[in-house]
């Protein structure tokens, strides 16, 4: 039974609390540093304005790469991923397990669909009626299926997937730089007022906060932004960390992963100009992956996402496979591997 509107509205209303939390710790560092220490604490003019300079430049960042993450919107599967109306009906009719994955492996023969269950059906989220295109998974806080999600960030009240993962490996990293620069900035007026050497004054408790507020967050942001580097560079979402995706072959942990360097050129781009900052500049469209897994004719993925006239040829999600990066050959026992990707531009 589906929830009530009301109850709905209620659980999204609350859902932001931990967003909320996270901006009034944010507001009151801005105000103990600014205000208990530049203003009323340190005394030397040049001091004080390097601080407030480097401290807004750390802060800029990191809320421009926060608010990227938690207002980008999951990108969803294209309806070229929908069942047509024919085969909807058939599988809505049919009570046969194996007779509905008939179906569905019909629908799915001209998509760029390799990964399967652990059972080795298709991927088919009846939440949603699509077919789930690789990396493609349900959220049911989100209550929508999301291309290449990664996890569900209550901290972000959104989901981590395609269209906002560089957005927030950006907020952890700037994150940690702004806890770090207060940290670094703090510690000599923290040693000051532990050790009374300073006179006691109102800014004494902020800035002892601040300082292990500060120190705290740093540690545990920092060890997620490590880990999640670590993810890129094995080209693997948070749910493939602990659940393998399954090809036609079997499991495989590093199905998707093209090295270290293309991994990250994924997740960031290729272009060094935009890879610092939060402005979208992924590769693909998160629809299709190279992956090294995927025996498949180069010439029919040309027309895959424009199957029976339900996306147009100029429409908004396309499918090309140029031949320097959608097409790769290998030698893997024996047999030559050829990967095809989805390309578009941001």
């Amino acid at each position: 039974m589906a929830p009530s509107p009301a109850l709905r509205c209620c659980k999204r209303t609350l859902n932001w609390i931990p967003v909320l939390f996270i901006n009034l710790v944010v507001g009151w560092s801005y105000y103990a540093y600014v205000v208990e220490l530049c203003v009323y604490t340190i005394t030397d003019n040049v001091e004080r304005i390097s601080y407030l300079i480097i401290f807004h430049i750390f802060l800029a960042i990191f809320i421009w790469s926060y608010w990227k993450t938690i207002w980008s919107k999951p990108a969803s599967p294209s309806i070229a991923f929908a069942l047509p109306r024919a085969e909807k009906e058939l599988f809505e009719k049919e009570e046969r397990a194996e007779m509905q994955q008939e179906i569905l492996k019909r629908a799915a023969r001209n998509l760029p669909v390799y990964t399967r269950t652990a059972g080795g059906a298709i991927r088919y989220c009846t939440y949603c009626q699509v077919i789930k295109p690789d990396r493609c998974h349900h959220c049911s806080t989100c209550e929508m299926c999301v291309l290449k999600m990664d996890h569900h960030c209550p901290w972000v009240n959104n989901c981590v997937g395609f269209s906002n993962y560089k957005f927030f490996v950006l907020f952890l990293a700037y994150a940690s730089l702004y806890c770090a620069v207060i940290c670094a900035t703090v510690i000599q007026y923290f040693i000051k007022f532990w050790t009374k050497e300073h006179a006691e004054t109102p800014a004494k408790f902020h800035i002892l906060f601040l300082f292990f507020v500060a120190a705290l967050f740093f540690i545990s942001i920092m060890s997620l932004f490590s880990y999640h580097l670590w993810l890129v560079g094995k080209n693997r979402t948070t749910i493939e960390a602990f659940r393998a995706p399954v090809f036609a072959n079997g499991p495989d942990k590093n199905g998707f992963s093209l090295g270290f360097r293309r991994n990250m050129a994924e997740v960031f781009g290729d272009r060094a100009k935009y890879c610092f900052f939060p402005v979208f500049s992924s590769q693909g469209d998160g629809h299709s992956f190279v992956t090294r897994l995927v025996h498949i004719d180069p010439e029919q993925a040309k027309g895959v996402l424009q199957q029976n006239g339900k996306i147009p040829a100029n429409g908004e999600t396309s499918l090309s496979v140029p031949p320097s990066e959608a097409t790769s050959k290998e030698k893997t026992d024996g047999d030559q591997i050829v990967a095809v990707t989805v390309d578009s531009e941001p």
